[in-house]
């Protein structure tokens, strides 16, 4: 038996667990922009201002994921994980309330829900990872992000369908509060070594954010994160809706295109892992993976009805691939530029740019939007970043 088996068998249970929580906490975020085209027009507001909804879920995320390293040293990321998934049912069954008001603050407590799962898991990772597969397993968890994209584009038109989008919602957030029961029987095994002290308060929430911007490397990190997850939430959040007004498609296959956009993400994510663990290094990977989601957004300035349904599959799947999958890469990168110890509080760190940039970019968009009239147009401007970010990662070595 190869040494590569024993240490595969390590990882299968926290990359299991861990991969559950990002996929579900991820299915509460993106079955939104599914219901837009519908749910928008009951809510009285335009399919397009989903991008609004989305930068209330992911300011949520920005502060919660600040304050996760204070959270998982005091309760364990295992506790934390099951919070995030109760959070994300009360998110959405205040959404499910179509009352403007309370949608608008589910989608905040959506993201307070959303924005611990990935700190937590790096730091249940970063202790179960050999040092040969970290890339990998940080890629295979990450792929929960996009499988939750997918099952979003291929499973909730056909739920609106049949229960409608305020029951859609509410029955996707009892699947989150199920697995926040489920996992508890592994709380002991992860859950330990804990300070029951550690700082949780205004002043230390923003300790990781200060421990980034001292650190080089990792505000480096921060910058392409901040970039990159621009580009990423714009692909997310109005590719059905793009599909629905620009090409007069039907919910259902646009909602086929995205889910194909988000299975790629997920191929791609395990593949961009497994090269840097084998063949580049993390940063010339997440260096060309810009390259790749910023001629991507370029590209969009030529699709139009007149593309065969062929080549928008294959565009969303290039696209996908790039814009959602550099995510466990750059994870795995944090992780090792991380100081002895401190993995949760540099990834939360890290994050707040993350979700900074997520929570900028959609009301940039639909600025640009709304001026240009073009989805192209609004795409290919959010693209030449990542193009100059991914540039500088393959060209201007580390100091």
């Amino acid at each position: 038996m190869s040494a590569a088996a024993p240490s595969l068998r390590v990882v299968v249970l926290p990359l299991t667990v861990t991969l559950a929580v990002q996929t579900l906490v991820a299915l509460a975020v993106y079955c939104t922009p599914v219901m837009a085209p519908v749910a928008g027009p009951a809510l009285g507001v335009a399919p397009s201002a989903i991008g609004y909804f989305i930068a209330m879920v992911y300011f949520g995320s920005m502060l919660s994921s600040v304050t996760s390293g204070g959270w998982v040293a005091r309760f364990g990321p295992i506790r934390v994980s099951q919070i995030g998934l109760a959070l994300s049912f009360i998110g959405l069954a205040l959404g499910a309330s179509a009352w403007l008001p309370l949608v608008a603050l589910g989608a905040v407590v959506i993201g307070l829900g959303y924005g611990p799962a990935t700190p937590a898991s790096s730091h249940i990772l970063a202790r179960a990872s050999p040092a040969g597969l970290v890339s990998f397993t940080f890629s295979v968890k990450q792929t929960g992000v996009p499988l939750g994209g997918a099952i979003a584009g291929t499973l909730v038109p056909a739920m609106i369908h049949t229960l409608g989008w305020r029951m859609s919602s509410f029955a996707i957030g009892l699947a989150c509060l199920a697995l926040a029961f489920a996992v508890e029987p592994v709380r002991a095994r992860y859950d330990r070594g804990l300070n029951r002290k550690a700082h949780i308060s205004l002043r230390s929430a923003f300790a990781p954010v200060a421990m980034v911007m001292r650190e080089r490397r990792l505000k480096e990190m921060a910058v392409t994160s901040f970039i990159y997850g621009g580009v990423q939430i714009t692909l997310v959040s109005y590719l059905v809706t793009f599909l629905t007004e620009a090409f007069a498609m039907r919910l259902v296959l646009a909602g086929l295109v995205m889910a194909v956009s988000q299975v790629a993400s997920v191929i791609g994510r395990v593949a961009w892992g497994v090269v840097a663990d084998r063949l580049l290094s993390r940063r010339r990977m997440l260096g060309l993976l810009g390259m790749g989601m910023g001629f991507s957004a370029i590209v969009t300035l030529a699709a139009g009805p007149q593309w065969p349904g062929w080549m928008l599959f294959a565009y969303a799947s290039v696209f996908g691939a790039t814009a959602v999958g550099w995510n466990g890469v750059y994870l795995a990168e944090v992780a090792n530029l991380a100081p002895q110890g401190q993995t949760s509080q540099a990834t939360g760190g890290c994050l707040f740019f993350t979700f900074l940039g997520v929570v900028v970019t959609p009301p940039l968009f639909n600025l640009v939007l709304s001026h240009a009239g073009s989805y192209g147009v609004a795409y290919a401007v959010f693209g030449v970043p990542s193009l100059a970010i991914g540039a500088r990662l393959l060209l201007v070595r580390p100091s």
